[in-house]
């Protein structure tokens, strides 16, 4: 895999969780209405235009259900589409289609509508130096593939969990007494433990920039619900001294504007929380 939080273990602990929360002990309605061994043949069908994602994990779906369904491939990850176009076709015991049929669709219209959206916002700054992050807003136990959506789209992933960097908000910074504060425990801690972290912290004004910079140990200042004018000040102070992130209820109708600010990376919580799922279905032909 590409990206190193999706691994095949955890690919499969999905789509095991997914199907056991779906099947339970059987597709019933299939059981109960077309007898065992028919075989047969199904499409997913493309009803939307956007940004293709999710056909990987797709495969590994139809896989996991049953290895002998045959599955041609006619679209890949990242692939533009339009309306009427096939992604893949499957063939193969009726039973087995049926049962992946809805899993497949519900990661693949929601994986697309993230990439696609992603697409178009990072569209919208290519004049720019900007790039579009996600964040932890995210669908619990459904991460791993949002994030995977917004690489597909072209996005840039933000840390993954709570895990694998320090993020100073204003809640710790609050808590722990200012900027400067938070930024000595957190140095502290890293030297304590030896911990591999790298630090961020959220600034909400010029003044708390420029404490961040006296402090130092940021490798990323995050400029929080600060206008696009402030954002041009603050990438001025900061001067290329640490990478800049611009945060705070960004969207499409906004986006350039804080991207021409000068900022590395903009962090949009609606690319996983907001976004449109797109529509696509599989049938029997």
């Amino acid at each position: 895999m590409q990206y190193s939080y999706i691994t095949p273990e955890a690919i499969d602990s999905f789509i095991h969780q997914a199907l056991k929360e779906d099947v339970g002990d059987g597709d019933h309605t299939s059981l109960a209405s077309i007898p065992k061994g028919v075989q047969g043949r199904a499409q997913l069908i493309l009803k939307d235009s956007g940004v293709l994602a999710g056909m990987d994990v797709a495969k590994r779906i139809f896989e996991c259900v049953d290895p002998a369904l045959q599955l041609t491939i006619n679209m890949r990850d990242g692939d533009r589409f339009e309306p009427g176009q096939i992604a893949l076709t499957v063939s193969g015991s009726v039973h087995s289609i049926l049962t992946a049929e809805r899993l497949v669709l519900n990661t693949m219209q929601r994986m697309s509508g993230i990439a696609s959206y992603t697409n178009q916002l990072q569209s919208l700054i290519a004049h720019t130096q900007a790039k579009v992050l996600d964040t932890r807003k995210t669908t619990p136990n459904f991460r791993m593939l949002e994030k995977w959506a917004v690489k597909i789209g072209g996005g840039v992933n933000h840390r993954y969990g709570l895990f694998d960097m320090i993020l100073l908000k204003d809640n710790h910074v609050d808590f722990a007494g200012g900027i400067k504060q938070a930024l000595q425990h957190s140095k502290k801690y890293i030297q304590e433990t030896g911990k591999d972290l790298k630090i961020e912290i959220e600034t909400r004004n010029l003044k708390e920039v420029q404490e961040a910079l006296e402090e130092g140990g940021a490798f990323r200042i995050m400029l929080d619900n600060m206008s696009p004018a402030q954002m041009k000040e603050a990438v001025l102070l900061i001067n290329h001294k640490t990478e800049t992130e611009a945060s705070g209820g960004i969207n499409e109708n906004t986006i350039v504007a804080v991207a021409e600010s000068g900022v590395d990376y903009i962090s949009i919580g609606s690319l996983s929380h907001s976004y449109k799922s797109k529509d696509m279905s599989l049938k029997a032909f």
